[in-house]
Order: C-alpha cells, then structure tokens, then sequence
C-alpha cells in the first residue's frame, strides 16, 4: 500500500481516538473511576492480544525469531527511555488547585503526542505486511486512543481550558500517528529484514504501554474493585475474535 495513504489512515486513527476522549470529556465530564478502569484494562487487554496472538508471529514469518526478538526488545527499551525522560504523567495524579491541574494537562498531552509516534510505526509496517493486520491495529489503537484523550482531557477541563481548545488539543496530540505510519510503511517495504524489526518493535511497544500504564492504571481507578481485572479478561477475548474475523 503507498505509504502517504498509511499515513493518512495512521493520521485519522490517531485524531479520531484521542480526540473521541476529548469530546467525550469535554461534553459529558470524566467518567466514574471503576468505568474508566474497566475501559482502561480492556484497551491493555486487547494490545497484549494483538502483540502475542498476530505481530510476534508475523514478525517471526517475515523474517525469523532473532529478529523478531531483537524488534521486539528495541521496542521495550525505546518505550523505557521515553518513559523515563520525557515529561509524560500518567491517568492518575493529584487534583489540587486549578493551575496544578491545567500544567497537569498539558504535560499529559506532549507526552501522549510522543507515544503515539510509535503506536503509527507500528501501524504503518502492519499495513505493509498485510491489509488485515493494518486494519486490526488501527481499530485496536482507536480504541486504545480513547482513554488518552480523556486522560488529557480531564485535567485540562477542570483546569479551566475552554472546551474547544480541549477538544482541539486532543485532536492535535494524534497526529504524531500520521507521522509514524509513513515511517512504519516506509521502512517495512525496504525489505523483510526490517518489516520482520517493525513488527517486533511494534509487538514490544504495545507490550510496555499496556504494563506500564494500561493495566495500572485500570487497577487504580478501579478502587479496589475488579472492574479493570473484568476490562482486560474481555479485551483479550475481542482482541482474538478481531484477528479470528478480521
């Protein structure tokens, strides 16, 4: 497939997921803790699904289990050198004082853009190894965008960000997929070699983002209840049912 029409593809997943989190922040408020959990352990549910049941083996068939593997582990430590150098705050945090909360905000929003660059290198060499797998993970990371732009979206809303500029903030913070999409297909047509990386990359990528701030983040706004434990278990189970139909 050309690689400008992954990137439009990767550029409205992207928008369309983060800025759905904001319009549904911005309209309606932050959901109850126990949903957001529960949406929040099913978005890391279907990610490790999608990681494990479809991009480590195609990974492995474009190329071997070496560089399946070596992809695979860039990808993690790529993700942990972000993690730990970039200003990026997690769902939860204090909620003290007006201008705490919109800093908050926008220090959530620049390190959602940066990850999401990663999240289109991943779609971009789906699309190239096939259309299939390309489609799969563009509906898995919209979904997966939704709680970003409502983590973004809260602090910013009860910071005292008008709505529009809420809204069209979390539209702009997707477009960093656009970008890595073209990069992703780019590189996953040069030859076997670097799809079979891009794969791995994207495998291991997926595999940090939901450990790291997925699945936590599930359980602690579950508030001691099981509602992200129940999100992930159905993530995993749709996420095999996307691979199996799509």
């Amino acid at each position: 497939m050309n690689p400008w029409l992954v990137g439009l593809i990767g550029l409205a997943t992207g928008v369309l997921g983060t800025g759905l989190g904001g319009i549904i922040t911005a309209y309606t408020g932050r959901p109850s803790n126990k949903m957001l959990g529960g949406y929040l352990g099913f978005a890391g549910g279907i990610m490790l699904a999608l990681a494990f049941v479809e991009l480590m083996p195609e990974a492995i068939e474009e190329g071997n289990m070496f560089l399946a593997i070596v992809g695979f582990v860039i990808g993690v430590v790529l993700l942990i050198v972000m993690d730990r150098n970039l200003p990026h705050m997690h769902h939860g945090g204090s909620e003290e004082g007006d201008g705490k909360l919109m800093k908050m905000g926008y220090l959530v929003a620049f390190g959602i853009a940066i990850h999401n660059f990663p999240e289109g290198v991943a779609l971009g060499a789906g699309w190239v190894s096939s259309s299939s797998l390309g489609l799969g993970l563009a509906i898995i990371l919209t979904l997966h965008n939704i709680p970003e732009g409502i983590a973004m979206a809260a602090p910013l809303a009860a910071g005292g960000v008008s709505m529009k500029r809420v809204v069209i903030m979390t539209l702009l913070a997707g477009l960093p997929v656009g970008v890595g999409a073209i990069i992703g297909a780019l590189i996953g047509e040069a030859s076997p070699v670097f799809l079979s990386l891009s794969l791995g990359f994207a495998a291991g990528a997926m595999m940090y983002i939901s450990f790291d701030e997925l699945l936590p983040e599930a359980h602690e706004h579950s508030e001691g209840d099981h509602h992200g434990i129940y999100g992930g278990v159905l993530g995993v189970l749709i996420g095999y049912v996307l691979i199996a139909i799509i």
